[in-house]
């Protein structure tokens, strides 16, 4: 009884599967290599790069007091205000009609991200743009005008821009190293995977040892077959083949 619950249970021996691997180690090679290459060309030829340039607001305004703990943690709360008021409907449709742009007020505001540094008072605003003179200059007027607004709705002096966009010279994605990278890993992966996928699946036996481990049976003997025995069988192999093929 305990010998049949043996049989019936899927055995994984690691080191086959380690042989295997090794037996295959060109195909996965091989895998990793086409999916590295695909990567690098479809990163290169097919994906639009992008261009970010970003410009820094000071929220303090320069009538504030920085010795005063009131004014510096009335600042910090007005961050979270002015992160929302930068990307309002008033502010991109002025940006729009400044810069001419061709673009609706979800699409702009779909290119442009408000971050505040963490323990500062300084709003920094990022655009990101296939067109790297666009994306400076959308930045650079997403400042002037959200300053121009802050002070109009808080009716206090314009928050100071400490650091105008600038012109980006490389783009900042896609990345191709890590395309790359990610895509050979990935081409090994499931190469990996397929090949240990097939191997349990595969439950023919083949050799003296599978008789053994999945019959139970010991071998007496191996009964070797002829070269002119191999030659027969594969010619009828091929009949076979030549007769389903000149019925179809």
């Amino acid at each position: 009884m305990e010998n049949h619950q043996k049989n019936d249970e899927i055995e994984i021996d690691l080191r086959e599967i380690f042989h295997v691997l090794l037996k295959k180690l060109w195909v996965i090679i091989l895998s990793g290599v086409v999916c590295v290459v695909l990567a690098g060309l479809v990163t290169k030829f097919v994906i639009t790069p992008m261009y970010s340039s970003t410009s820094k607001l000071y929220v303090v305004s320069k009538s504030t007091s920085l010795t005063s703990f009131a004014d510096i943690q009335l600042g910090t709360s007005l961050t979270q205000d002015y992160m929302v008021m930068i990307t309002s409907r008033p502010v991109t449709e002025k940006v729009i009609s400044n810069l001419g742009l061709d673009l609706t007020h979800e699409q702009l505001v779909g290119e442009v991200t408000v971050t505040n540094p963490t323990d500062t008072r300084i709003l920094e605003i990022t655009v990101l743009d296939a067109d790297p003179n666009m994306a400076q200059n959308i930045s650079n007027e997403f400042a002037k005008v959200s300053s121009t607004r802050m002070a109009e709705i808080m009716d206090t002096q314009e928050p100071s821009i400490v650091e105008n966009a600038y012109l980006p010279s490389s783009p900042s994605s896609p990345s191709l190293k890590k395309n790359v990278a990610i895509a050979g890993l990935l081409g090994v992966f499931a190469a990996a995977a397929i090949i240990i996928l097939l191997y349990l699946m595969n439950e023919s036996i083949t050799t003296e040892e599978d008789v053994e481990k999945y019959l139970g049976l010991s071998t007496l003997g191996a009964i070797p077959i002829s070269k002119e025995e191999q030659d027969i069988n594969a010619a009828k192999r091929r009949k076979k083949l030549k007769k389903k093929a000149g019925g179809k």
